[in-house]
């Protein structure tokens, strides 16, 4: 069984988040929550709204335990950009670029293999 949360439009890039939803793949959900918890980064805190999100539909909707679930897959995608500009001299001005990101958790109840 596999259940999936999503946050999207995060205020964050994306290229800030990927290392770390990168190391929460394949390790049981408690491990994950300690690592989440404990970082002091941005993405860990939306990665670890979406964890628990992603628990509270496995435990609500399909009558799983925490204890016994697995990160399969965490997923930082980037999401729409908001373009502004700062004013320069001479009448000239420098692009600002605002990204935003969509933060994707799978859950399952099976181990994962370990990747060669």
């Amino acid at each position: 069984m596999e259940v999936m949360a999503k946050t999207r439009f995060v205020r964050l890039a994306n290229s800030k988040a990927v290392d770390m939803a990168r190391a929460l793949q394949g390790l049981p959900v408690p491990q994950a929550l300690q690592i989440v918890s404990f970082s002091e980064r941005k993405a860990a805190y939306y990665l670890g709204k979406t964890l628990k999100s992603a628990i509270a539909n496995a435990e609500n909707n399909h009558q799983l335990s925490a204890e016994n679930l697995f990160v399969k897959e965490a997923f930082v995608d980037a999401g729409p950009v908001m373009k502004r500009f700062w004013p320069r001299s001479r009448g000239s001005a420098s692009p600002i670029l605002k990204r935003t990101s969509h933060v994707r958790i799978t859950l399952t109840d099976e181990k994962p293999r370990r990747k060669k």
